[in-house]
Formats: structure tokens, C-alpha cells, sequence
């Protein structure tokens, strides 16, 4: 049997597995820590011997990674890794190789998930099935693109949505910003939606250093430091989600992808994101036909990686 290999690799893991066409077999997944290897060739070659699977029967290779890519290339921001085509050519003898950033993985996997890997939280209007979509995700950052599905095949251009300036229009945080620039100063999105953003507008609201997932247990336990820093984080993702939507018109839906995500999903509708969203003044009611989803699905960039190999 064919196969084609794909992987995910994030700050700290990189995670393998095999696909048959677009179906990724989950009980091949497996997870290697980066900081052990010295590329993204050695831990192929990890994976193959672990699993004893003969490069000669994959026939395509995919690498989704938590970086710009430009022309096919990246390199990761915290480690000494470039990844490319020719990286991907030695490890493997694969006809077909293709390097993606993660969040563009995120939109090839879309319309390809299981639909209980969807949790709504806004109502998808009826919509034409090639009409834009919009994929946003936070983690250990924040980026967002858009997902076109054209007569040529799909196509997700590369974005670094997460470094554009915060909403000026949010004045909660023009007290806070001195404390929310990055290391030259600047606040940009990044800097509150993110895993590390958390922490940064809970120290700036509040002068206490906090975990993410600390405060996302205070969040749950109601205590109200925490829950003033949920709010406001909401409040930004609504409004900068909004933001991104009217410059893309995503008719077709809104995904909302990560792992910070999945962590503030049950608190959305408490800390009013949907008001957040919409709130656009006389194009309020315009937003109304933008549906949300948040994925819930951890292997949807494997996915993603899969779907487009397919169609290479």
C-alpha cells in the first residue's frame, strides 16, 4: 500500500504519522521532543526505524511547522532548523514533498474533519460550499489565514496575522500596553492572544505572575482576578476575530483552531465573545453571517497535510 508521511512540528514536539489519501492513521501517530534532534530529517528517520515502515512505500511527504514559510522554506523561531524541500528529499525518496506553516495545514484540513470535532459557537448561516473561509488560531502564538476553494484546487496563503498592532478601539488596554509590548516594545496581537499573552495581561491587569493553565483554573473556579483577565482576553479575540473577518468576508465559516483556544471555549459565551465579534458599529448586523466553530480536533493539521499532498 501507498502511504504518505506527515508531520506537525510545534515549539517544543514534533508529531509523525501515516495517511492513506487524506485519512490520517491515528494509531500511527507518534511524538518526538525537537530538543533531541537535530532536524526535521533525523526525526523521520527516528519515526521509520521506530515503526519499521519502509520509505520506499511512501510516496509523499508534508511538514506543517509553527514558523513563516516563504517559497517552501522555513525555519523554526526557537530552534536551529530549516526546513525545505530538499531537507524533506534526503530523508525519504517521496515523489511528492510540500512545506506549510501550520495554520495554512489548519485550512487545507477544513471541510475533512469529523463533524463532532466541531463545537459551534456561532450559527452557520447557509452559505455557497466554495464561499471564503477563515481559520484563526492561538497557542503558543497567534495567527490567522484565509481558505479559498477555487476551480484550481484550494489555496491558503501564508499570513503572520499575529504581529499586527492590538485594537486601538479597546481602551481597557491603553493603560496596560506599556506592559504588553514584546522585547522591542511593540503590542502587537501576539501579545495578549496567545499562551504566553494570558500570562502577559493577567501580570498587567492584576501585578501577579501566572501560569496560562493557573489562571484558566482560577477562570473556572470564578475567582475574580482571573475572570477580569478572561473577559478582556475575550474581548480582544471577539474583536480582532471581527477584525480579520471583514477582511475577508468568510462567508463559508470562522475556525478557531490551537490549543489556548480549546482551553477558553467553554468560557466564550460567559465573557460575551459574540458581542465582542459583532460589535462593528452600523456593519453589526453584517457580522451575523459569519458562523464560528472551534476545532477541537489535535491532529487536524496531520490532516490538513494530507488533503494537500493529495491534491499536488
Amino acid at each position: 500500500m501507498i502511504l504518505s508521511l506527515v508531520a506537525d512540528i510545534g515549539g517544543t514536539n514534533t508529531r509523525v504519522a501515516l495517511a492513506d489519501g487524506v485519512s490520517v492513521r491515528l494509531d500511527s501517530v507518534k511524538r518526538y521532543r525537537n530538543a533531541e534532534h537535530d532536524g526535521i530529517g533525523a526525526v523521520i528517520a527516528r519515526y521509520l526505524e521506530d515503526t519499521g515502515q519502509d520509505h520506499s512505500g511512501i510516496s509523499g511527504c508534508c511538514v506543517a511547522m509553527a514558523g513563516p514559510v516563504h517559497d517552501g522554506v522555513g525555519t523554526l523561531t526557537n530552534l536551529d532548523w530549516r526546513i525545505d524541500k530538499a531537507v524533506l528529499a534526503e530523508a525519504l525518496t517521496a515523489e511528492k514533498v510540500a512545506v506549510l506553516n501550520d495554520l495554512q495545514a489548519q485550512g487545507h484540513a477544513i471541510g475533512h474533519l469529523d463533524p463532532d470535532n466541531l463545537q459551534e459557537v456561532l450559527p452557520q448561516p447557509y452559505a455557497n460550499p466554495n464561499a471564503a473561509k477563515l481559520v484563526i488560531g492561538l497557542g503558543t502564538g497567534f495567527n490567522a489565514c484565509p481558505v479559498f476553494d477555487t476551480e484550481a484546487g484550494r489555496f491558503v496563503p501564508p499570513s503572520e496575522a499575529g504581529h499586527v498592532s492590538l485594537p486601538a478601539s479597546i481602551t481597557a488596554l491603553h493603560p496596560l500596553l506599556g506592559d504588553l509590548g514584546d522585547s522591542r516594545g511593540y503590542p502587537s496581537v501576539e501579545e495578549v492572544l496567545s499562551g504566553r499573552g494570558v500570562s502577559h495581561l493577567h501580570k498587567a491587569l492584576h501585578g501577579v505572575e501566572a501560569d496560562p493553565s493557573d489562571v484558566l483554573s482560577q477562570i473556572a473556579a470564578g475567582e475574580t482576578a482571573a475572570c477580569e483577565t478572561g473577559m478582556l482576553f475575550v474581548r480582544v479575540l471577539g474583536e480582532v476575530a471581527g477584525n480579520i473577518a471583514l477582511s475577508h468576508l468568510p462567508f463559508g465559516g470562522i475556525y478557531l483552531v490551537g490549543g489556548v483556544t480549546r482551553a477558553f471555549a467553554p468560557h466564550l459565551e460567559q465573557f460575551g465573545f459574540a458581542k465582542a465579534f459583532r460589535d462593528k458599529g452600523r456593519f453589526s448586523g453584517f457580522m451575523e453571517q459569519f458562523g464560528i466553530s472551534v476545532v477541537t480536533d489535535d491532529y487536524a493539521a496531520l490532516t490538513g497535510c494530507a488533503n494537500h499532498l493529495s491534491h499536488l
